[in-house]
């Protein structure tokens, strides 16, 4: 089972690229679960044409220990299982206690053991790697972190400092940084700005995805732009940029092995 987080500062486009990734992943036959991880609950709702799953949180508060694995995990379309964690009531509680919630309600109904994934892809709200938002990272669940970012100076940024925590925790033996995707903006000297952000991180762009148009496109017709445009450039891109994780993630395993 290849794990993977895929982290970034709020509205850079990680819910989109997960959910692209997701679809082009079960396109070539893989089961594959995403479990998204922001508050909004958004995640996987281009994979349920346009509607949100219900949040584990929210079945959590009204069914309790009653709520079951069914309820929680839904499958989108191409099989795709799909996952929201959700979170507290706005004004009350905290984001980060209640992704832990949710992921300890998964795991207490087994659902990995039960639908036995290929591919998990937690799609994770990164401005602040800390608490719940750091689950993915320091509990096991994931091996494999990569972050989105573009040449925006906020973006680079927070890549910085959730590269930080990565590195922190795969010091203590947790998941490690597998690299940069650069999600464009046309800034100026974008690419060279995220390259050098990449040297000094001591990793690299395993993609790049084009500003396109196609992508908001695809999201009125509340599906994935690999489903709606299948041969646009922006979805080779997204086939490159499936290429490119499963390169990184593979390689992790089988030195593992050696």
């Amino acid at each position: 089972m290849l794990k993977l987080a895929i982290y970034g500062k709020g509205g850079i486009g990680k819910s989109t690229i997960a959910s692209n990734l997701s679809t082009m992943l079960a396109l070539r036959g893989m089961r594959v679960m995403q479990i998204g991880c922001d508050p909004k609950a958004d995640s996987t709702i281009q994979l349920h044409a346009g509607k949100k799953a219900v949040p584990i949180l929210d079945l959590m508060r009204e069914k309790g220990d009653k709520a079951c694995l069914e309820e929680m995990v839904t499958e989108g379309r191409h099989g795709i299982l799909c996952a929201e964690a959700g979170g507290p009531t706005p004004g009350l509680g905290c984001a980060g206690r209640g992704i832990i919630t949710a992921f300890e309600a998964l795991e207490e109904r087994r659902a990995f053991e039960k639908y036995r994934p290929d591919v998990v892809i937690y799609d994770v709200l990164g401005d602040v790697v800390c608490g719940g938002f750091a689950m993915p990272i320091r509990e096991g669940y994931a091996d494999k972190v990569f972050i989105v970012t573009s040449g925006e100076n906020m973006a680079i940024y927070a890549a910085a400092n959730i590269a930080a925590a990565v590195k922190c925790f795969e010091e203590r033996g947790y998941a490690s940084l597998g690299g940069l995707i650069l999600n464009q903006r046309e800034v100026k000297r974008e690419k060279e700005k995220v390259e050098e952000l990449a040297g000094e991180l001591g990793t690299k762009i395993i993609a790049t995805l084009s500003r396109s148009s196609l992508v908001t496109d695809a999201e009125e017709l509340e599906c994935t732009v690999c489903e709606a445009f299948p041969d646009s450039s922006i979805a080779e891109e997204y086939e490159k940029l499936a290429d490119a994780v499963l390169a990184v993630c593979k390689t992790k395993g089988e030195g593992e092995h050696a």
